[in-house]
């Protein structure tokens, strides 16, 4: 029984099914089959756990859509949420500022401890991305409207995502989610990404990031001229399916970047705050974007925040006169909210002050050798880890690699299996993700690996491959 506010207000679990069904339009989901099955209604999460309405704990295994990071329900979180409470909840950062927010902007230039000086907020990683790409084109229109008139265009990613607003769907790669909106997009150039699991074809690690390299370096010979700049998610691309890109890519793109006078872009939504191992990856190859964009982690896992971080020669681009219409026109009603800020520069001093990098890093060594097993199951074709983001891939044959028809819907089964055992996770098309609560226990973690095993053995006897 699920009681609202003085409990006057008392819903079973079978009202809020009907309710929901009746009123809610779910994101990413086929509508006509989740009304067919039993939905997870959540009420409340400590720590590594939810809690459905009839009172069932699940651990976290996608830390409610990869922003949790210390638990939920922080005593601390929810301290500094509540004093900033008491004093305001909202004014606008159009024309005025506010404490919380010009704190913040100081603390993540001061982390992210490179070359970016300014910053400007959102409220979603999508919107971060929107503004990363707006910026990039009026910088080179501001500077010389003439002479960069035609750099208008964006490269990105085979199976790049970047979130779903127009401009970031525009530079998105993902044929599932994005080609019904085609004649909406504006026009990208695409590159080969380096998904190991499935380039055989071009040789070993190092081959292939050489090849992919190489197609870049011949796009931007071609197209230097038109393209305002280049987005990628560093290390990991997400949507994806957890492609983790090896060492040297990354880097090998912010060379071919200022050696075209071309704007790099690193996406760090999802791989930023701990995700990767390191506070963002961009620091594993010593990476500096000239636009970098921030959110999931950024709260903890607690509001919406997001943030675009740039350079100072980029800002200053923006710099005029009034009649000169040089000035940014973006913005958002709740752009730096105050107790979005507040609950960011509290959650940033909890990552340091509790170690979190250094304990992801030692977590997601000890967590690799336990994943290992999951290889003993015949549908298992890959196992790809950077930190504590995890994707396994599922496979119909692993030596012709082929996955199954999405008719079978074998992922979504599997996931179904982990609920049953208290886990919850998500598939990614033939790619079953594990994104855990970062603070997640050794314990914790060892007890979602063996029901995802068990999850993906129960489809195995099923299936009687």
């Amino acid at each position: 029984m699920y009681c609202q506010g003085d409990q006057k207000l008392k819903y079973s679990y079978e009202q809020l099914e009907q309710l929901d069904k009746q009123y809610v339009w779910h994101p990413f989901t086929q509508m006509k089959s989740y009304i067919e099955e039993k939905p997870l209604i959540i009420e409340r999460g400590k720590g590594s756990y939810l809690y459905d309405v009839e009172g069932k704990k699940y651990l976290d295994g996608y830390a409610s859509l990869w922003v949790n990071v210390h638990g939920h329900s922080d005593p601390e979180l929810n301290e500094v949420l509540h004093e900033q409470i008491e004093k305001i909840s909202h004014s606008t950062l159009l024309g005025s500022a506010n404490v919380p927010s010009i704190l913040l902007a100081k603390k993540l230039v001061e982390i992210w401890g490179g070359n970016l000086s300014k910053v400007f907020y959102s409220d979603t990683g999508a919107a971060a991305v929107e503004i990363a790409l707006k910026m990039a084109y009026q910088y080179w229109q501001n500077i010389d409207p003439v002479r960069y008139k035609d750099k208008n265009k964006f490269i990105s990613l085979k199976e790049a995502y970047h979130g779903d607003t127009i401009g970031a769907v525009s530079v998105g790669g993902m044929d599932l989610f994005h080609r019904i909106f085609r004649p909406l997009l504006f026009e990208r150039i695409e590159v080969p990404s380096p998904y190991v699991y499935r380039m055989d074809e071009y040789g070993d690690e190092k081959e292939i990031v050489n090849y992919c390299l190489t197609k870049l370096e011949e796009t931007l010979e071609q197209h230097h001229s038109e393209v305002a700049g280049m987005i990628v998610e560093p290390l990991v691309q997400g949507a994806a399916g957890i492609i983790v890109h090896p060492k040297g890519f990354l880097k090998g793109i912010e060379k071919l970047c200022r050696k075209y006078n071309i704007l790099l872009i690193c996406d760090e939504v999802a791989v930023g705050f701990g995700r990767t191992g390191t506070l963002f990856a961009c620091e594993q190859e010593d990476v500096q974007p000239d636009i970098v964009c921030l959110a999931k982690g950024i709260t903890g896992g607690y509001l919406p925040l997001a943030a675009t971080l740039t350079t100072e020669e980029i800002y200053s681009a923006f710099l005029g006169d009034v009649h000169e219409n040089k000035t940014f026109f973006h913005g958002h009603t709740y752009t730096g909210n105050q107790l979005s800020c507040s609950v960011a520069l509290k959650n940033i001093e909890l990552i340091e002050k509790r170690n979190l990098v250094s304990d992801v890093q030692r977590k997601a060594h000890a967590l690799a050798g336990k994943l290992q097993k999951l290889y003993e199951l015949p549908i298992v074709g890959d196992i790809r880890q950077k930190g504590l983001m995890i994707g396994i891939e599922i496979v119909k044959d692993k030596k012709t690699k082929e996955i199954f028809d999405r008719s079978e819907q074998i992922e979504h089964k599997i996931i179904l299996e982990a609920r049953k055992r208290s886990l919850i996770i998500r598939p990614l098309g033939p790619v079953i993700t594990f994104i855990p609560v970062l603070a997640m226990t050794d314990d914790e973690l060892k007890t979602a690996v063996d029901i995802i095993f068990d999850s993906i053995a129960e489809m195995v006897s099923i299936k009687q491959f």
